[in-house]
């Protein structure tokens, strides 16, 4: 049961971290996010990076709230034990 939780927790941080790149990767190609699978990235990260980017402070065009999040998901993998 032990490994399970163990291969779940990897599986679902990883799945974050690759949703994460794929935000910022579209970010730059399509920054509306138009299409199904913007729209289901966008819905899928925005409740992750939308209480980060309120508390962080303004940094003009620069979005930093998915480096914390890529900061946190890798502290995770690495509690984790990847």
């Amino acid at each position: 049961m032990g490994t399970f939780l163990v291969v779940f927790l990897r599986f679902l941080v990883l799945a974050l971290w690759l949703l994460m790149l794929g935000r910022v990767l579209m970010s730059w190609i399509d920054p509306r996010f138009s299409g199904p699978v913007g729209r289901f990235v966008y819905e899928t990260t925005e409740p992750i990076l939308g209480p980060i980017r309120r508390v962080m402070p303004r940094t003009g065009m620069i979005d930093l709230s998915p480096l914390v999040v890529f900061l946190v998901l890798g502290v995770l993998l690495r509690i984790v034990g990847i």
